[in-house]
């Protein structure tokens, strides 16, 4: 849903911890939020984080098998470069997909039925938490294979330029993930042939359970296309406004010609890295501390609260509509049909 918005000077990008000896940036940009551009944001940002909660509690009843990684604390990312793009642009990620299907616009009961292996799942049941898509929403999956999706994105990218269509592929991968070698086989054949990609790092800041100060020997990632002549920015992905700015800034250099874009977002998961995780390498003090001061959702809450564009009543509506609509895609997910056997033979290539 690209919109017109002015940009201000803002603080909000993480700066410490961050590349040895690396030079000071100048501030991020802001983009400045009317009344509308807040409260679809609150929505969007909401409807995730009670879809993860349900899908969190589904997964402790045992609806739900296998991997199941939640996005909760990082919806301000997804929700902000949805906000920035256009009509025809794609996504691909990783196995933390599920904020990004229903950013896209994807039906919450079609993503929670896919979840618990039904036939009515964005892939008839048979592709689970890691493996969803839908070609009309111009999504191209969860992929269970850490940085995969990178080597696509780039080659969506190319569909792109070779089609001459004026869309960009947004290739979401983690820090974990960026020290992959193919994403820097990547880089070299975006940056070469000048395909309209923009590499979104979402740094969480924990690879399963390994800082990224343990695992990167340089902790500013923006700039890991350096080499390749990538530019790169760092956002604070706890802000959706500085996320909207950035996207649309790089949305725009990319539209232009001049190549790929990196944008590191700098955010934070609450949950484990997985549901089976326990997360014993980070103190509770820490995880709160990111929830009390940087919550994307409270964020913009406070905002809309302090500007007088909504009443506390009228958020506890939005939340309760938005409960609502989750329950309805939990019900479905539990009561609908498991797959035909007949579904094992279709979809594959041999």
């Amino acid at each position: 849903m690209a919109t017109a918005t002015k940009s201000t000077t803002g603080t909000g990008a993480r700066t410490t911890g961050r590349s040895r000896g690396a030079a000071k940036k100048a501030a991020p940009a802001i983009a400045e939020f009317d009344k509308d551009q807040e409260l679809h944001a609150y929505k969007e940002m909401l409807l995730i984080r009670r879809f993860e909660e349900k899908a969190g509690q589904l997964y402790g009843m045992g609806y739900i098998g296998g991997f199941c990684h939640l996005y909760i604390g990082q919806e301000a990312v997804v929700v902000g470069m949805q906000m920035a793009k256009k009509d025809g642009d794609q996504m691909i990620t990783a196995y933390r997909d599920h904020g990004h299907m229903l950013a896209m616009d994807l039906d919450p009961k079609g993503v929670m039925a896919e979840l618990t292996g039904r036939r009515g799942g964005l892939s008839k049941g048979k592709g689970g938490s890691m493996h969803m898509f839908s070609k009309e929403k111009h999504f191209y999956g969860g992929h269970g294979i850490v940085g995969a999706q990178v080597s696509l994105g780039t080659g969506i990218g190319f569909a792109n330029k070779y089609r001459e269509n004026g869309n960009v592929c947004m290739t979401f991968f983690g820090d974990g993930a960026a020290n992959q070698g193919q994403i820097y086989e990547s880089f070299n054949m975006a940056a070469l042939w000048k395909l309209p990609v923009i590499y979104v790092i979402e740094n969480n800041r924990y690879g399963m359970g390994t800082s990224v100060e343990r695992a990167s020997s340089t902790t500013d990632l923006s700039q890991r296309g350096v080499s390749f002549g990538i530019p790169g920015e760092q956002v604070d992905g706890m802000d959706v406004r500085a996320v909207m700015a950035a996207s649309e800034n790089a949305l725009e250099y990319c539209r232009a010609g001049k190549g790929p874009f990196i944008l590191e977002m700098i955010t934070y998961r609450y949950r484990g890295h997985s549901m089976s995780d326990p997360a014993k390498y980070r103190s509770k003090d820490e995880v709160q501390k990111m929830r009390t001061e940087h919550d994307p959702i409270e964020q913009v809450r406070a905002r809309l609260l302090d500007a007088n564009w909504a009443t506390e009543d009228e958020l506890k509506a939005i939340d309760k509509d938005v409960r609502a609509r989750v329950a309805e895609a939990a019900e479905f997910a539990q009561t609908d049909p498991e797959p035909d056997p007949s579904e094992l033979y279709t979809d594959i290539l041999l």
